[in-house]
This record gives C-alpha cells, structure tokens and sequence, in this order.
C-alpha cells in the first residue's frame, strides 16, 4: 500500500467515525446498533485518540455516565429517544436499586477494555493533560474492578464470571452456545424449534433486518438468549440471587485475559497519577495472573473458558482461546504453542484471519457471526498481545492482512476468513478507528526505522 493509497483509506475511516457520531459518544452503527456499547466505544476512542483526542476522552468519559452505585459499567447504555423503548424496556435497569436513576441501561457488563482505551488515550496528551485526565477517571475505573471482583468471583479464585454471552462480546461463541443448549433450554422454545415457528421471530429482530439472517445468529439461539435476559430481569440483577440454584455460569477466557491486562495497565495508570489502590484489589490481580493459567489445556495445548460451577474446561477451541497473548501474563513457551495454533493452517491460519473459531471446527461457517468470520478488534488484541512476546514479523502480517480487508471491502463488522468479504454491518465504527490506529501505528514504526 503506498502513500497515497493509505491516505485515501485514512480518510474513508475518519469520515465514518465522524458520520456515526452522536453527541459525546460514538454508534457502532446507526441502523443496527443505535445505542452506546461498552467495548465498542473503547476501541472507538483507541482509533479516534490521532485524529480528535478531546473527542476520544469524551467518549470514554460518557461511559461512566452509565456506571451503576455498586460500580458496574454496563455493555450498553440506551439512547433515550421514543423508538427505542421497546429496547430499553427489555432490559428494565431500574429494577435495580443500583442502577442510575437519570439514563437506561443494560444489566450486565462487557469485557473491560478501558483501562487499555484510557493508557492509550493518555499517552498522545501533554504529560498535565494526561494527570488530569487519570485523576478524572481512574476512582470510577477502580471501582469498577473493585465491583468485577466483588460480584464475579464469589469464591476469590482470580477468574471472574459472566452471567450472559453478550458479557464476553463474542456474542454467539460455540462454548456458550452449547452451554445454554444443555443447561438453559426453556420447554417453550424446544416447542418453537420442533414446530419451525422460528422464522416468526424475524419480525421482531432489528438484526436481521439489515443483515442477511445467514450472517446472524439463527432464530432459536437468538429466543434462548432473550430468555437468558428475562430471567436476569426477573432476579432484579442481583447476583445472589442469579448464582443461587444456577445450573451454569462460565469463567470466560476472553473476558478474563482482557482483566487481566486491564488489571496491569490499571496499576500502570495509578503509578503515573501518583494514586495508591486498594490492597484488596492488588491482591486480586495477582490471584487474577496465576489463576488463568488453570484454564490451560496441556492435551490440546490452547486455552479454555471454564465452567464455574464444575471447573471443568469447555474443551470448545475458538479465537478466546489465544487471547491470554494479549493478557500478557502467560509463559512465553504457552505463547509459543499459541502462535503455532495462529500460524497452522488447520487451526487458525486462513485466507484472511484470524477466524473466530478454527478452520477445522465443526462450527465453522464463514459467514456466521462468531462462528467462523474475522473481526479486526480481536485482530487488534492479538497483534498487541504478539509485540508483548516479541513476535512482531507474524503482528506485521497480521496487521497488513487487517488493513487489506478493510481495504477490500470496506470497514464492515467482521469479514470471511476465506473471501475477504465484507459482513455484518457496513461502515462499522471499531473497524474503522482501529483501522486508523494500524496506518497511525505502522507510520510511527516506519520513522522510527529510518
């Protein structure tokens, strides 16, 4: 890609990022995701952080406008106007007494990215800008690790637990998806499979009314998703409540390697302000480090999530499985088996990667959300976590691959590993900031060279 070919491709993401705007925060997209998300407006504001830095603490600034008393950042917090109601009545967070009072959110969270959205804001502000900005948010992001500790992992065993897949953002991941199968599987919807009434759910879906449904979830997981909310609602969010007589739970493995990270940079962050941590949740973080390593399998030589109520590992291999590179906190010969499964051609290694789950997994379709497709957030992750353990020529492929898909086919979603094609939502907000930060990345690295 020569100059001028990156600064068309440059512009094309910055006019996308400025067209999705909406007051202080950013839409993922618009028709499809109207609302704010979590993990979204961290990758946002990563990308945004070269070209409207002000823009990008906003953004992250308007998350904890949403943060729940007990410390909880929700995945989502609604746009306030009429045609989304139905929206946020099917979360109802003011069931809560935790939940804020003056905006309408979810009920559950979404992997912590902002500690990482935060270090990487701050490092492009004057170093007084910089201060202030840590002083800003850091008590709302401690508490927030504070409460992920307090609520989700009951029993201090260092890996926290999530309540619903959208927790973990790889929304259908074949793990949680044969957990709910078995464990969570109403009568009512097994009736709704058996007599194919399914297709019936397509007029209430937003999704699949501006994607293709062969790119969704299907209709039946999708209604057992929703069911998984109504019982969360039904419990007014209270995770005593939610645990007690539970027949399932799962220990992530993407969310806790990203808390992991966010648990390093978080004590990064408070070394630089000058701001002493609770005891309690440094020795969090440490138990946190050596706690993932239980969800390690030697036999298949990857990483799991974990099921919290037997321990055991969901032996489901998926992308989740080599993001504990990004956590930073495993043996460098873990890392090394991890970038043989990248680099193996039955495994992880396709056209245009990194797939969501394997290119040998019965799941596998290319086109299918998280069952098979490559999204440049968890490309992102990788290549992140690859320069942590000094594989930079496989995070320069990486890097170049990602660019070219964006390339090809425009700043969509997520993509086929095998085609390159574009899926999901076109003019996708994460892939177009992060996008930018490649091409900002990749020409800081280049002068630095010469």
């Amino acid at each position: 890609m020569d100059k001028s070919e990156k600064s068309n491709l440059l512009e094309g993401q910055i006019a996308v990022l400025r067209e999705n705007q909406k007051g202080s925060h950013t839409m993922p997209a618009p028709k499809l995701y109207p609302h704010q998300w979590l993990w979204d407006s961290c990758f946002i504001a990563i990308g945004m952080r070269h070209i409207d830095v002000a823009f990008a603490k906003a953004e992250i600034i308007s998350l904890f406008d949403g943060q729940w008393s007990n410390g909880m950042i929700p995945n989502m917090i609604f746009d306030s106007g009429r045609a989304y109601r139905r929206d946020r009545d099917m979360w109802r967070s003011w069931l809560s007494p935790f939940a804020p009072a003056h905006v309408a959110t979810s009920g559950i969270t979404q992997p912590p990215m902002l500690a990482e959205a935060v270090k990487q804001i701050g490092e492009l502000l004057p170093k007084a800008e910089r201060k202030l900005f840590y002083r800003q948010v850091l008590p709302k992001l401690v508490k927030y690790h504070e409460w992920l500790y307090a609520e989700r992992d009951p029993h201090s065993e260092g890996l926290v637990l999530q309540i619903h897949p959208y927790e973990t953002g790889l929304d259908n991941t074949p793990p949680w998806l044969m957990q709910l199968r078995e464990h969570s599987m109403p009568w009512w919807i097994t009736v709704i499979e058996k007599t194919r009434l399914d297709s019936l759910i397509n007029l209430v879906r937003r999704d699949t009314r501006h994607v293709p449904p062969g790119q969704r979830m299907n209709n039946i997981d999708a209604l057992i998703y929703w069911d998984v909310v109504r019982r969360l609602r039904r419990k007014n969010y209270d995770i005593s409540r939610i645990l007690h007589r539970s027949l399932f739970c799962i220990e992530d493995i993407t969310f806790n390697s990203i808390l992991v990270r966010a648990n390093t940079i978080l004590q990064e962050l408070a070394t630089d302000s000058r701001i002493k941590l609770p005891t309690e949740l440094l020795t969090n973080a440490k138990r946190a480090q050596i706690a993932l390593s239980a969800c390690w399998s030697e036999k298949d030589a990857l990483f799991y999530s974990r099921d919290f109520i037997t321990h055991e590992l969901i032996d489901i291999p998926t992308v989740g499985s080599l993001i504990p590179l990004y956590s930073g906190a495993i043996s460098k010969q873990k890392a090394e088996k991890l970038v043989q499964k990248l680099t193996n051609y039955k495994d992880f290694a396709a056209n245009f990667p990194v797939p969501s789950v394997p290119l040998s997994s019965p799941y596998f379709n290319h086109e299918m959300y998280w069952q098979g497709p490559s999204w440049i957030n968890i490309n992102w992750l990788i290549i992140n976590g690859l320069r942590q353990y000094g594989y930079d020529s496989i995070a320069d492929e990486l890097t170049n691959k990602s660019l070219e898909l964006v390339e090809k086919s425009g700043p969509y979603e997520y993509f086929s590993p095998i085609e390159g094609t574009g899926l999901g939502a076109a003019r996708f907000s994460w892939t177009a900031a992060l996008t930018i930060d490649f091409i900002k990345m990749k020409k800081q690295e280049d002068t630095t060279k010469n």
